[in-house]
């Protein structure tokens, strides 16, 4: 059983999905559970469509607690009747959690892909995993020490999947000629985010950061990049409603399912922090993280955070590598300010030479193919365990 809701977690199990079919060889693998639309492609068996439970924020879950509480029925009734060999959960801890203690009380052996970022906020939930969950499959190389110093073993290190995987399709050249862009000058690229809401509170300070640097310097080309998960018409919505919206017009290329195509042509971006800044690192783009929250989730929520970056490239790190702007500090003067500096031919460099320095210690790929050899070896362990004769 597979149980993942974000489009990220979608990704990965997807792809763990494949592997785990490959690695099986001859042997009969049923596979169902949770899935978003990646995940049903790669043939895993919807009881739960998790498209619609992507979602952010106090009074968006507020909302939507019926569906997750439907969803949440279902899977534990589906596992219950089918008794799967094991039930990997990614990532998604809110609702996955609660999933593990329940399955794992009655019996299911629970493996975790994708840790939960306890080392960023809500620490104190370690003791579900020392509790809930036989095995967990960590992708940052941090992660089983965090774990260990907290009294938790079985937990190892398998490589980021993204690590190996994440390349353009075709070069800088290619991708300008496709958009009308000039090749000689410099792109800079942004990223708002894949949630609606994000969209919503990121997009506006990145525009008026173009704005300033468009002004600044007119041989900047700029390059929006929406998430497959939402409509361009979402992006041209909020372009519309500023007063400089005939400009923005002018100033910005719209695309969409290039996002890695752009960023390997782009001199510099802003990232909404998650996995696109990891995908940034990886291609080795110098990049700005940025977020802003609605002042309730902010208020409540970032409190509970306790890490010293938020960044994925910066815990890695261990230090502030790439500059962080977050709520009240990512403004659209902050943020012009920040890339213009990116764009300096030193700075440009010497970042680029330690993002892939960095990125080297998340492996050479293959973590999928890692993470379901080590599932299905578990899953043989366990039942020679229940069954000493087979």
């Amino acid at each position: 059983m597979l149980v993942a809701g974000e489009p990220s977690g979608d990704a990965h199990a997807s792809a763990l999905a494949t592997a785990l079919k490959t690695s099986a060889g001859s042997a009969e693998l049923e596979l169902f559970g949770a899935t978003g639309p990646l995940m049903r492609a790669a043939g895993v068996e919807s009881a739960v469509r998790s498209d619609d439970l992507s979602i952010l924020g106090l009074l968006e879950i507020g909302r939507a607690l019926p569906k997750f509480w439907t969803a949440y029925e279902t899977l534990k009734q589906e596992a219950l009747e089918r008794n799967p060999d094991a039930v990997v959960l990614v990532d998604w801890p809110d609702f996955n959690f609660r999933l593990a203690r329940s399955l794992h009380a009655r019996g299911l052996k629970i493996i975790y892909y994708i840790s939960p970022q306890l080392w960023a906020w809500r620490s104190h939930r370690v003791r579900n995993i020392q509790r809930d969950v036989d095995l967990l499959l960590a992708i940052l190389p941090f992660e089983p020490g965090w774990y260990a110093a907290r009294g938790v073993e079985h937990v190892e290190f398998v490589g980021h999947p993204l690590a190996g995987e994440v390349r353009a399709r075709y070069g800088r050249d290619e991708f300008c000629r496709r958009h009308g862009l000039e090749p000689g000058k410099a792109i800079i690229s942004l990223l708002p985010g894949s949630r609606a809401q994000e969209l919503k509170r990121i997009l506006p300070p990145m525009l008026e950061a173009a704005s300033i640097i468009s002004d600044q310097n007119r041989a900047i080309q700029f390059v929006l990049a929406i998430a497959p998960s939402r409509s361009i018409d979402g992006a041209h919505e909020i372009i519309s409603s500023r007063p400089d919206a005939a400009k923005l017009r002018q100033l910005l290329t719209i695309t969409q399912h290039e996002t890695r195509e752009a960023l390997a042509a782009s001199h510099a971006a802003a990232i909404a922090s998650g996995t696109a800044t990891l995908e940034a690192a990886l291609l080795g783009t110098p990049m700005v993280i940025v977020y802003k929250e609605s002042r309730l989730n902010w208020h409540t929520l970032g409190r509970l955070i306790t890490a010293e970056h938020f960044g994925l490239v910066n815990l890695i790190a261990g230090e502030r590598l790439v500059t962080e702007l977050m709520q009240n500090d990512f403004t659209g003067e902050r943020l012009a300010e920040e890339i213009s500096a990116l764009l300096e031919p030193q700075r440009n460099e010497e970042l680029r030479h330690s993002l892939n320095r960095i990125t080297a210690q998340l492996g050479n790929g293959g973590a999928s193919q890692r993470a379901a050899k080590r599932i299905l070896e578990a899953i043989r362990e366990w039942n020679v365990g229940r069954n000493p004769k087979s």
